[in-house]
């Protein structure tokens, strides 16, 4: 077989372990990224820069590649749609438009009968007073934002009147749940009822980023049961070629309820590397690709710490982990705040 040339649009750190991943794989990876010092530079065999609506370099990219996929959702459908004409994207960009509006995704969701939070569309402020039954909740925009950016916590109807917010923007105002857990189910599908799924990993979120994932999650088989069913169903209706993620809330009355849908390998799959025969990264790849389905095994159980911001320093000088640590360093040219500089698994 020749050679395949994949195309990752996307620079951070999963395009990175793509990237990574595709090598272990033979596969040579071709990176289109709007930022000029995105890390997955250092990873790949070709680095293209340039904006995401830019023809020159989407037919530069195009050029270079047989397939495409991607390692975030917030790139725009028509450069999706457009590169899509000539070599296959994957997932397709059907299920990246679906998953970019958060009202889209719930309907979607619901009309599997699997459960959301409560959740109502709002278009202005006059709407949030009257949806008083609605609060404690919270407010996002209905596309764009993770970790947290464009998310507004609202407790009660006094607080309504001192956000600050941009109604010229949609918005979903979700209840919030009496919240016990977060887990997340990651999923391989290659075709119909084709598919490889990891276990349930339990999450802990600090400032709405994530800091911790580990396996097992703590769960009863019910909820272990339950979760994996629906991420099939949802990777099945969607026709999904590659890894995806379903992130769930556990209530304090052991309630089970979908809370969003990324379409892509995962920050809490990064555990998978190491504990997993084959990784989320490499089975996306083998997906996408049309490669073997290897069956999944687990060889540890493990646990992941993200590491944000300046917390990076103190790994980067430590000079000999442990047998059983892994350290990833994504590389990434300025440490700020708030940002996932990158992670330590410890299998245990």
């Amino acid at each position: 077989m020749s050679e395949i040339t994949l195309g990752i649009i996307g620079g951070g750190q999963l395009g990175s372990m793509l990237a990574i991943a595709a090598k272990k794989l033979n596969i040579k990876a071709v990176i289109f990224c709007d930022d000029v010092n995105a890390p997955a530079k250092n990873f790949c065999n070709q680095f293209i820069t340039g904006s995401y609506d830019n023809q020159e370099k989407i037919s530069e990219f195009i050029n270079q590649i047989d397939l495409v996929t991607y390692e975030f959702e917030n790139i725009p459908f028509e450069t999706l749609n457009e590169i899509n004409k000539f070599k296959p994207v994957l997932p397709r960009p059907s299920v990246n438009r679906l998953v970019q509006h958060r009202l889209a995704e719930k309907d979607f969701v619901n009309k599997l009968n699997i459960r959301t939070t409560r959740y109502v569309s709002i278009e202005k402020k006059s709407d949030l007073e009257a949806l008083e039954d609605f609060l404690p909740g919270i407010l996002k925009t209905t596309t764009l934002g993770y970790d947290g950016k464009g998310q507004y916590p609202i407790n009660s109807r006094k607080e309504i009147n001192s956000l600050n917010i941009d109604f010229s923007k949609g918005y979903i105002l979700e209840k919030l749940v009496k919240l016990k857990k977060e887990i997340s189910i990651i999923i391989t599908r290659f075709s119909n009822n084709r598919y490889e799924i990891y276990e349930p990993i339990e999450n802990t979120h600090e400032d709405q980023i994530l800091k911790y994932s580990k396996i097992p999650a703590k769960i009863n088989e019910k909820i272990f049961n339950q979760s994996k069913d629906w991420a099939i169903l949802i990777a099945e209706e969607l026709k999904y070629v590659g890894t995806l993620c379903v992130e769930f809330f556990i209530d304090r009355n052991d309630n089970l309820y979908v809370n969003e849908i990324a379409p892509r390998v995962h920050n809490s799959g990064h555990l998978t590397i190491n504990a997993f025969n084959v990784s989320q990264f490499e089975n996306h790849v083998r997906a996408v690709c049309g490669l073997e389905q290897i069956p999944l095994k687990k060889l540890s159980n493990a646990k992941m710490m993200n590491l944000i911001g300046d917390q990076i320093t103190h790994y980067r000088n430590i000079q000999k982990f442990n047998d059983n640590e892994f350290f990833f360093d994504y590389l990434k040219k300025d440490i700020k705040e708030k940002r996932k500089m990158g992670h330590i698994t410890t299998l245990v």
